[in-house]
């Protein structure tokens, strides 16, 4: 990694925030392979990828999202919505009972990337974790052994909003012990 690229990077992290009302324009299907091809390379347990996406562009599967989501309806708006599943099934045939806690991990860290990898590529995006799983699984048909984490909106952003404010890192940093 050059410097250059380094620097971008490192804006891409600055430079995020969630965002809730989004233009409507639509997004190219290469740039959300891309981002979706970039998540796959966050870190897995074992490296089993224990997480499935789903790419939803439908509006009336993005309407019922956004109510089983407690009704917080700009992820309808957004062009397309990502949901992140972590496949427990999948993590917990080597780590039995920590298969669970390392799906979500995988689908978590995975998450992380597609927000930046997003923001890098001019797209905006929000993570939302409220939201009802059985709901959303039954929504998504999504098979025994898996769990929805998160629902990601993507889309252009129609707001700039302020950074919100920041704890003090030396407030939450510890060093050796708490």
């Amino acid at each position: 990694m050059n410097k250059e690229d380094c620097k971008e990077c490192l804006e891409a992290i600055r430079t995020r925030r969630s965002i809730r009302k989004f233009k409507d324009t639509p997004l190219e299907k290469e740039k959300i392979v891309q981002i979706l091809s970039l998540a796959q390379m966050a870190p897995s347990a074992g490296n089993l990828q224990s997480r499935d996406f789903i790419i939803v562009r439908d509006r009336i599967i993005k309407h019922k999202l956004a109510i089983a989501a407690l009704d917080q309806t700009f992820i309808e708006q957004a062009p397309v919505v990502i949901v992140a599943v972590a496949n427990i099934e999948r993590s917990s045939r080597r780590y039995s009972s920590r298969g669970e806690l390392y799906g979500i991990q995988d689908a978590t860290a995975s998450v992380m990337t597609i927000l930046i990898a997003a923001q890098s590529m001019g797209i905006s995006s929000c993570w939302v974790g409220a939201f009802d799983e059985i709901e959303v699984s039954e929504l998504l048909a999504l098979p025994y052994g898996t769990k929805p984490v998160a629902i990601v909106p993507l889309g252009i952003a129609d707001e700039a909003p302020s950074p919100p404010p920041r704890m003090d890192p030396f407030k939450n940093i510890h060093l050796e012990t708490w």
